[in-house]
């Protein structure tokens, strides 16, 4: 038995029928400027959708050139468990491997994006910031 409320299984019924394929749940676009790479992400960041995330993030550390990564979430409707430790593993190779300082994270206070990453204190690991202008213009933040 499936539970009530979890619509976006196979059996969903018409709830599904009228989604996007599930490729379409998240988009993921990559802006290079002189001063940094912003990645602008749009949908659902889950089970199904982190992976392409990860991809992304990896790709733009792979361009940074000495510039910054801001990662928009604004527009992100649900960022599951996948999502978080996506986020988590990115924060961590930003440090380590790219000697960056804290991942610039956009978020909206008002979208749910917000709440999961202070339930699992990744706003101590991610810089928050409310929009993209913010994060660029936030210095170093060592």
């Amino acid at each position: 038995m499936k539970p009530a409320s979890d619509e976006r299984t196979p059996d969903g019924g018409e709830y599904l029928a009228a989604r996007p394929d599930r490729e379409q749940l998240l988009s993921v676009r990559s802006t290079d400027r002189d001063d940094a790479v912003v990645l602008t992400v749009e949908g659902d960041v889950d089970g199904l959708t982190a992976p392409r995330l990860g991809t992304a993030l990896a790709s733009a550390f792979n361009r940074l050139g000495g510039r910054l990564l801001v990662v928009d979430l604004s527009r992100v409707v649900f960022l599951g468990s996948s999502g978080l430790r996506t986020l988590h593993e990115s924060a961590l190779v930003a440090a380590r491997e790219h000697d960056l300082d804290q991942l610039r994270i956009v978020v909206d206070h008002t979208r749910p994006v917000i709440r999961p990453i202070e339930i699992v204190g990744l706003d101590q690991v991610l810089a928050l910031f409310n929009t993209v202008s913010d994060a660029l213009a936030a210095g170093d933040l060592r």
